[in-house]
């Protein structure tokens, strides 16, 4: 039903990503969007494991609803990190893939998963 393995590996190396930049940022004293950025991807990885251990399917969905609002969350803030001149293009680029990617996967997952629970 979801290729697991790819969403479990991508989002935990969006989350390590991510807390690199944030304690770049961080020594740049820019705390603010390196808290909330570090959240938001921490949070989508932690979502996506929990989901493996969903109590039902309903379950699944929300665990994988949520990764996907924080997915979309970290996407904005990276956004504004390069609009802000906090990271480059190249920076940028790199993590944007990474977090669109997992927000395919997870989008997909869902419609699966959804279009399984209506049977």
């Amino acid at each position: 039903m979801i290729k697991q393995d790819k969403l479990s590996e991508l989002s935990m190396q969006l989350s390590v990503d991510i807390l690199k930049l944030s304690k770049e940022l961080r020594s740049k004293h820019e705390t603010v969007i390196s808290n909330q950025i570090s959240r938001s991807a921490t949070s989508g990885c932690a979502n996506i494991a929990e989901s493996k251990y969903g109590h039902s399917r309903v379950d699944f969905i929300s665990k994988l609803e949520i990764a996907l609002k924080e997915a979309n969350e970290t996407g904005k803030w990276l956004e504004l990190l390069l609009k802000s001149d906090y990271i480059d293009d190249v920076t940028f680029n790199s993590l944007d893939k990474t977090c669109s990617t997992i927000r395919i996967l997870l989008i997909a997952s869902l419609k699966t998963a959804k279009k399984n629970a209506n049977k």
